[in-house]
């Protein structure tokens, strides 16, 4: 039976859809939803522009990013690929999605015919390449490569990278390449050993953001080669000895000839990296290893089920979920061994590691949405953080390959742990979680928490040695966030001398809001404000926002916020403001502030929850404007279709709540603010067995703004939905108008 994918258009309505040809007299065997959702995927969303994502092959959540390389450094290719480039310089198998941090980039193929081109380094060998001869979807990625007429694809499993060229025929190279390092990666040592004709094994030690990055691989070939040479070069690194392996494998080849290539890493040993490619890639099916792996993409992609007059909305909204599930990353061997921040191995017994942690991204959207459609993941994810904490004395940060990058600030593992808690997921040690976040949020001398224990906030004036960012208002709110939520697990738990204690804690944004300007505003350790405060400013003071940004940091308490500025009409203008002032001329904005409608800016994660706040001041239908606008005008089915970095999912969980038009406020409140739905009909499918429908049929770019909404049938009087609503199956009917100024939950 041959299966083709169609988005079939019924009375202008898009919706997901299979049409099966086979010979006569068979018949459809199932009613099993059998759509390609791995099609409707578009990796090149956010490849051009700030997106910084790649558009290469990977399983769900997987420890593999097979992606080509362009070959050249700088901020646009910290993903290793920009739209706008025309060269290819290699296929690694370990890249990061939307961080901004430049780095990975492990074990890089580059098949060429003979003579080659090789520019001076940094490009090296490379091909030309047209977007005309490339293709992407969930799991897959093809590309020729123009300067040779190869035809390079490439899939993965969870663990192994695999790539199928197509020759045009004559004599051909392999190159692999472990000497090839870009941005913040710098190769320290690596090794590459013949074990038969077709096997090469060996490892690649780096530095960069990744400190002493260790990764193991084992790589097979589909044919035995005619040759192989392997060099051995010196590398300018701060570590003496440091050396970088180039093998080349030669090959005669006939026209249209395939070689399949498949590579297993390990953060453990050549031998994990062996035990990988046995058990994920035995054999040299390139087409059953894609299969398999659209099948796991079609899994998790077709928890959704969604209904809309436009085919690009269907596109952004699959490519947004894909986003969301290519981090966190798998950090383990088949057999459940993994290295810990100690630089130990460790095994994971029943559950699976995992590292790459955008925590100051991840905790506002990400982690809630994994709520609904990964408990078992995000179960195994809190098992990671426990198990850092005991190898590292502290919950992570910004957990990267294994170790810590002390990146951005705040603990934000807390208030994944505590939601999950709070919402019955999984069976971590709930006692012990309890005592890692206290423990990590009582480290005196680390970032500043000792001077904000002591006088409520973090003074902008005294800078420890992991505080060299400043931040200091930033920190100051980060904490009190995570202190409340430290305060709602251990209340629940009955301990109460935890609970009254951060409870105190959470109130600590309050030191740092100045009645006079009407803003948050940095003091120093005497307690006076910074001078010269202006709002407008980019300083080192707040963490890549400015005063506007910053103000509505504090998820834990919006009512306290709205008492603290004088009340709802005052709050109303601040937002008001917010989204239509643009700021003192001369003010240029950061690379950072994208994504801008007034002061909001959409393409950085701190003001994400903002647009939901009218909702505290009785004017829903103004939240339901700007989420609108955003989900039109910064998410969109191009390359360019992410207004700011992607930050391993958080751009695009914004966009999957508030296409459901919900979302999370206070990530651990286990209450989603209502906004506006996107599609006509929603589905989501619970791990529980129930459903979650969400259902607008009138909803369009006009009719964005709601009259009224049903839960189950019966008219909800309030702005907001819980968790456990959801969990419990539920319909939400939403009746749209194209007039605002309807409170529609009074």
């Amino acid at each position: 039976m041959i299966r083709h994918f169609a988005l079939i258009a019924s009375a202008g309505v898009f919706a997901v859809c299979v049409s099966s040809c086979s010979s006569a007299g068979s018949s459809q065997a199932s009613n099993a939803d059998t759509t390609d959702y791995a099609s409707l995927v578009n990796p090149m969303i956010g490849t051009d522009f700030t997106g910084n994502t790649y558009p290469g092959a990977q399983a769900p959540f997987g420890m593999v990013q097979l992606s080509p390389d362009n070959g050249l450094p700088g901020w646009d290719r910290i993903a290793g690929y920009f739209y706008p480039d025309s060269t290819i310089a290699g296929f690694s198998h370990t890249h990061l999605s939307g961080t901004g941090a430049g780095d990975l980039y492990d074990i890089s193929f580059m098949p060429v015919t003979l003579p080659y081109n090789e520019a001076e380094q940094p490009l090296g060998i490379h091909s030309k390449f047209s977007h005309d001869d490339e293709d992407a979807s969930a799991g897959y990625y093809r590309v020729n490569l123009t300067d040779y007429n190869i035809d390079v694809e490439l899939t993965a499993t969870e663990r192994v990278g695999v790539q199928r060229y197509t020759f045009p025929g004559g004599d051909a190279a392999v190159f692999l390449n472990l000497l090839k390092a870009t941005n913040w990666d710098a190769t320290v040592d690596s090794e590459i050993r013949v074990v038969d004709s077709c096997t090469v094994e060996g490892y690649r030690f780096s530095t960069g953001w990744a400190r002493d990055q260790r990764l193991f691989f084992r790589s097979r070939f589909s044919k035995p080669w005619k040759s192989v040479t392997i060099d051995s070069t010196s590398v300018e690194s701060s570590v003496k000895g440091a050396k970088g392996m180039v093998a080349r494998f030669d090959f005669t080849t006939t026209p249209g000839e395939q070689i399949v290539v498949s590579t297993a890493i390990s953060a453990v040993s050549e031998d994990g990296a062996a035990a990988n490619l046995a058990a994920e890639m035995p054999s040299d099916d390139f087409d059953g290893a894609l299969a398999r792996t659209r099948n796991a993409w079609n899994a998790e992609l077709g928890k959704f089920k969604v209904e809309s007059d436009s085919q690009d909305d269907i596109v952004t909204f699959y490519t947004a979920l894909y986003h969301q599930m290519i981090a966190p990353t798998i950090y383990g061997d088949v057999d459940g061994r993994y290295r810990g921040p100690d630089k130990q191995i460790h095994k994971a017994d029943g559950w699976t590691n995992y590292s790459t942690f955008s925590l100051w991204d991840t905790f506002r959207a990400s982690h809630p949405l994994y709520t609904l459609t990964e408990p078992e993941r995000t179960n195994d994810m809190i098992k990671s953080f426990l198990a850092f904490y005991d190898q590292n004395g502290r919950l992570p940060v910004w957990n990267f390959q294994g170790g810590e990058t002390d990146m951005m600030l705040g603990y934000h593992a807390v208030p994944v742990i505590v939601d999950a808690y709070l919402k019955g997921i999984g069976d971590f040690d709930a006692q012990k979680a309890l005592d890692a976040c206290v423990a990590t949020a009582n480290i005196d001398e680390y970032r500043g928490i000792g001077l904000y224990k002591k006088l409520g906030f973090v003074p902008y004036n005294v800078v420890d040695k992991y505080n060299s960012e400043n931040w200091s208002l930033s920190r100051t709110l980060e904490y009190a966030f995570d202190d409340y939520c430290i305060a709602v697990m251990a209340d629940k738990m009955g301990r109460k001398e935890i609970a009254d204690e951060f409870y105190k804690r959470s109130e600590n944004f309050r030191n740092v809001f100045d009645p006079a300007t009407g803003f948050m505003r940095p003091k120093d350790d005497q307690g006076n404000w910074q001078p010269d405060f202006c709002p407008d400013d980019y300083t080192a003071h707040i963490s890549e926002s400015n005063g506007w940004q910053y103000f509505w940091s504090v998820q834990h308490d919006i009512p306290a916020l709205i008492d603290l500025i004088g009340g709802k009409e005052r709050f109303t203008q601040r937002l008001d403001s917010m989204f239509t002032y643009t700021g003192q001329p001369g003010h240029e904005l950061p690379i950072f502030s994208t994504g801008m409608i007034g002061q909001y800016a959409h393409g950085n994660e701190p003001g994400h929850h903002v647009i939901y706040l009218y909702n505290f001041v009785d004017q829903p239908w103004k939240t339901a404007e700007y989420a609108r606008k955003v989900m039109d005008d910064f998410y969109t089915n191009t390359p360019a279709g992410l207004c700011g970095n992607e930050d391993l999912g958080q751009m695009s969980a914004w966009y999957v709540f508030s296409a459901m038009g919900l979302y999370p406020v206070n990530p651990v409140s286990g209450v989603y603010e209502i906004g506006t739905p996107l599609f006509k009909s929603l589905t989501l499918d619970l791990s529980n067995g129930k459903q979650l429908k969400i259902l607008a049929p009138q909803v369009s770019k006009t009719n964005k703004y709601v009259k009224s909404v049903k839960l189950n049938g019966e008219k909800l009087n309030k702005s907001s939905i819980t968790h456990d609503q959801i969990m419990d199956g539920a319909v939400l009917e939403f009746e749209m108008t194209s007039e605002p100024g309807i409170v529609w939950y009074k």
